[in-house]
């Protein structure tokens, strides 16, 4: 047998939901219901750019899959299905057998079949890029330049975990066995709040889920959008895991820290006690940490109105 189809046939060959065609065709095929339009997206990790050579592949299956769901969050779809595209230096069945574990069981949870691919032999490193797709009414569907003055702003989950615990990875902060511990999941293994998004449809007005660092992300909202805002610092959702720490650091990994892959959205006051409501039917954490203004620019108020900044706007992949 060609060692490339019993790869797919080993690991990423499910039963296909009924109605799709999945694996063994040259495409793939499946429906969005009448009245939806189909929503897509895609990212590319690689090794040594992404995550580290040494990361436990069921992690990397799984974060693989997060941080596209976390796209589909981010406009209010609701999964259907993915494409995974993996590239390899070698086969290595142990690997294997562990990523497709992490990346089944996620698109599993989250309803997200993997429905096609594509696999190759890479010349130096492992490379994975995954396509999810999904269905949003699209009069409904979160888009960044929909912020309204006004409106409040919120995020989903925790700040800073993420941050600090790559840069204890890569050395940039002092050996922390116990704290690597508690923030290395969150960096690894994220979780985006893909229930929780598809109820935002219709209430929310704007958002984007927060990769690259909440300063920089939450700039797009507003350039999109033609406003500005103002956040309470003291009101950003810091990991409990890092309490303590310096407020330099925590300061830039609150405000600059990506990988975080929970949403930032905006939406009016009137709102205030629904969205709490879903976030508890959905038991998600979300904070009211600001509000959208007409004036331009991004404003950061810590104790006695003075503002703060991050040293860097967030990460750039090309910086």
């Amino acid at each position: 047998m060609n060692k490339e189809f019993d790869l797919i046939a080993r690991y990423f060959s499910r039963p296909a939901p009924s109605g799709f065609l999945g694996v063994g065709d040259d495409c793939a095929m499946f429906p969005v219901e009448p009245g939806f339009h189909l929503a897509t997206s895609t990212d590319l990790l690689i090794e040594g750019r992404h995550f580290f050579a040494d990361v436990e592949p069921g992690a990397l299956g799984h974060k693989a899959l997060a941080v596209n769901l976390s796209d589909l969050a981010a406009m209010g779809a609701r999964p259907i299905a993915c494409l995974l595209s993996l590239a390899l230096p070698a086969i290595d069945h142990d690997w294997l057998a562990a990523f497709s574990r992490g990346f089944h069981e996620l698109a599993e949870s989250a309803g997200c079949p993997l429905i096609g691919g594509d696999t190759a032999r890479s010349v130096n490193g492992v490379i994975v890029n995954v396509t999810v797709m999904g269905q949003v009414r699209p009069h409904q569907a979160l888009r960044r330049a929909a912020a309204k003055v006004g409106d409040d702003i919120w995020v989903t989950g925790t700040l800073g975990a993420a941050d600090i615990a790559l840069r204890l990875l890569q050395g940039r902060l002092p050996p922390d066995p116990e704290l690597l511990a508690a923030t290395r999941a969150a960096l690894e293994r994220p979780l985006p709040p893909w229930r929780y998004a598809q109820s935002l449809a219709g209430v929310a007005h704007a958002a984007l889920d927060i990769s690259d660092g909440l300063q920089q992300d939450l700039g797009h909202i507003l350039k999109a959008s033609g406003c500005g805002a103002v956040l309470d610092y003291a009101a950003l959702p810091l990991d409990p895991a890092l309490r303590g720490l310096d407020d330099d650091v925590l300061r830039q990994a609150l405000l600059a820290g990506g990988d975080v892959y929970q949403l930032c959205f905006t939406a009016g006051r009137d709102k205030r006690e629904t969205l709490r409501l879903l976030a508890d039917q959905a038991a998600t954490r979300v904070t009211r940490i600001g509000y959208i203004r007409a004036e331009p620019g991004l404003e950061v108020r810590g104790p006695g109105g003075m503002d703060i900044t991050a040293q860097a706007g967030g990460f750039d992949h090309f910086s």
